[in-house]
């Protein structure tokens, strides 16, 4: 076992997640948020299900043969106490539990990709929508685009929305599927512990670059904002704090 890489409070490992999870005890995480492979052949140059070359070439691999097993998801909701895993309607015989919250990423395709995503979870709310821009070129938000490092790459501004809205401050967060580390680098954002598990290490250490950029970026600027109330003195609010605030207008529910 390599050992692990810190950054900030986050611990990253290359390792089987598999093997990862056998070390952990009974919900040793608030929530797990994972995007597993969901055996459809993503891992190509050319993906299959969409009859297309990837925009941002990506080395040819062999990961996505298969889905997750059943074994997988029993460890996952052992080690967790909820769970979101992301590409769900491709394996829901593996996970064997139904669920009223389903949660859909509206990608505002032109046509060429899927039109959505859609994640299972645990929870017991209402079934949400996410609406953010991820096709070829062009992304949500242009002004900070992401330089896309991995073949299913998710938005930095996806998983902030999932962790403000069904996250709270100070619960500990798994990814048994790192990737690109779009996930690490929403729970910095917003202050959370995470714990990120990658199998592949040019993946992982990808991730692990892309992560320490951003973080020294963030360190440059990420001074806490003070506000001043004019009767009870002042009052010092995070730039997580912020963040959380603003993320959490994104909410869109299908009742």
């Amino acid at each position: 076992m390599n050992a692990p890489i810190i950054i900030g409070k986050a611990t990253l490992h290359n390792m089987d997640c598999m093997a990862f999870m056998a070390t952990l005890p009974d919900k040793a995480f608030d929530l797990a948020i994972v995007d597993p492979p969901y055996g459809i052949g993503e891992d190509k140059t050319t993906r299959p299900s969409r009859g297309r070359t990837l925009t941002t070439p990506h080395q040819s691999k062999e990961w996505d043969k298969k889905p997750p097993s059943k074994e997988y998801f029993h460890e996952l909701m052992r080690v967790s106490s909820n769970q979101i895993v992301w590409g769900a309607n491709h394996f829901m015989q593996n996970i064997a539990i139904g669920s009223p919250c389903w949660i859909v990423w509206d990608k505002q395709t032109a046509g060429n990709n899927a039109d959505c995503e859609l994640a299972f979870t645990s929870l017991k709310t209402a079934v949400r929508k996410f609406t953010f821009m991820w096709e070829g070129f062009w992304q949500g938000d242009m002004k900070n685009k992401e330089a896309r490092i991995h073949p299913t790459q998710k938005p930095v501004k996806l998983y902030e929305w999932l962790l403000t809205n069904y996250a709270k401050p100070g619960q500990r967060i798994l990814d048994t599927h790192l990737g690109s580390g779009s996930s690490a680098i929403a729970a910095h954002n917003l202050g959370f512990d995470f714990v990120g598990v990658e199998l592949d290490k040019s993946y992982f250490d990808a991730a692990v670059e892309r992560i320490n950029n951003h973080t020294a970026q963030l360190r440059m600027f990420d001074e806490p904002i003070k506000q001043k109330d004019d009767r009870r003195g002042k009052r010092t609010h995070s730039n997580n704090d912020l963040r959380r605030r603003n993320i959490r207008k994104g909410s869109n529910c299908l009742c």
